[in-house]
């Protein structure tokens, strides 16, 4: 009785596994498609918002990337070159917690787009913000290069451009229109230290 409970743990264990791997089988293969894109929240950075007179050219004034940030950041590249993303065009928001997280994603060079900077402390830039995103996206796929798509960016980005509320360090796999807008999604949560 004992051993035909532990087979079955074991079963529904691997069962488990094999089911997802499977949900993630094709992320790398969507985002060579021309048709998504993968935004992400930056990594743990402790506290909300950034002091009063922070300014963007400063890492010192802004709310940075914690250690278990920097980790996070790491793991969350790590899991991705798992998932098969090897390498990839990586854009971030100009903010310095964005900027180190997509650099300590080790999966290519990071380009700084204010495409993707907070609107946080103004929420009246969400729609002309978004709306910069889709131009953003929609010039990026146009270009014939196959490689995955990453935009490092902040949870109001990610809410406003997809309607999904994101945890630091998680993933959204967007699918667009021709015209870079917002079609489905499929969350990835963040892989956990």
């Amino acid at each position: 009785m004992k051993l035909l409970k532990i087979i079955t743990l074991l079963l529904v264990g691997l069962f488990s596994t094999l089911t997802t791997t499977a949900v993630f089988a094709d992320l790398a293969k969507d985002l060579t498609d021309g048709q998504h894109v993968l935004m992400m929240r930056h990594a743990d950075a402790p506290g909300i918002g950034d002091p009063p007179g922070y300014q963007l050219n400063q890492c010192s004034t802004q709310r940075n990337l914690g250690e278990l940030g920097k980790k996070e950041s790491g793991l969350i590249g790590q899991w991705l070159k798992n998932q098969g993303v090897t390498s990839a065009r990586v854009l971030s928001s100009p903010w310095c917690r964005c900027l180190d997280t997509a650099s300590l994603l080790n999966l290519g060079s990071v380009t700084s787009a204010t495409e993707l900077g907070s609107f946080f402390d103004n929420m009246s830039l969400e729609k002309q913000q978004t709306r910069n995103l889709e131009k953003l996206i929609k010039t990026k796929l146009a270009s014939p290069a196959k490689t995955p798509l990453i935009l490092v960016t902040h949870h109001v980005n990610i809410q406003a451009f997809t309607g999904k509320a994101v945890n630091v360090g998680d993933m959204v796999l967007v699918k667009v229109n021709q015209n870079g807008q917002y079609v489905s999604h499929q969350h990835y949560p963040s892989p956990r230290i």
